[in-house]
């Protein structure tokens, strides 16, 4: 008998104290052009410090802005995963999560509360949205929407027994991890005046 759980733990699943969640700020459906995102970096329990940038509503810049806006950040050096509140920001600006992995070096993960309807998505990106066929396929590249931990994950370079020791490790108020739920509310705080919906 394994006294000490984290023993069967690998050596990514020990390493996820500090982690950025990214989300984006609403906008009203007439809305075009750049949208705020914000990301909130935490270090355990505690927030270190927030970042923000601008992606184009329903466009492409999404991975690229997310690298930029990480890479360039002073706490990149002790940053040990990104979380997402979706796929896409700002509508449809659908994230690579592989290339951002790649381009990072570090585990990207998306974190849903309720499985996506997906045939609903393909639809609309097919149908309705410029450039939506190239989007579709980095959805689907992403892989299936996996239950995990009380919530839906897409996931890059980190499995999914190390997603689930991370969500749960920064999951304190409800089961979403507390690094999303901060800058679901710093962004809906700054883009309306106050924060008006739980993340």
């Amino acid at each position: 008998m394994i006294a000490d759980k984290s023993a069967i733990l690998t050596p990514m699943a020990k390493r996820t104290s500090h982690v950025i969640g990214i989300d984006d700020a609403p906008f009203p459906r007439e809305h075009r052009g750049n949208v705020l995102i914000v990301g909130a970096v935490y270090a355990g329990a505690r927030l270190e410090g927030v970042l923000s940038a601008k992606v184009r509503r329903d466009g492409s810049n999404a991975t690229r802005a997310l690298t930029d806006l990480v890479r360039n950040s002073k706490f990149r050096p002790q940053l040990h995963a990104v979380l997402l509140q979706g796929i896409a920001l700002a509508g449809f600006n659908v994230v690579d999560i592989h290339a951002l992995h790649d381009a990072l070096r570090l585990p990207v993960l998306v974190i849903a509360r309720r499985k996506p309807n997906m045939a609903a998505i393909r639809s609309a990106l097919l149908h309705h949205v410029r450039g939506g066929t190239r989007k579709w396929a980095l959805i689907e590249a992403a892989g299936p929407m996996e239950p995990c931990a009380g919530v839906f994950v897409q996931r890059a370079g980190i499995t999914l027994a190390e997603a689930a020791h991370l969500i749960r490790q920064h999951a304190r108020n409800g089961v979403l991890p507390e690094p999303l739920r901060t800058a679901h509310l710093i962004a809906g705080g700054i883009a309306t005046g106050q924060s008006r919906h739980r993340a």
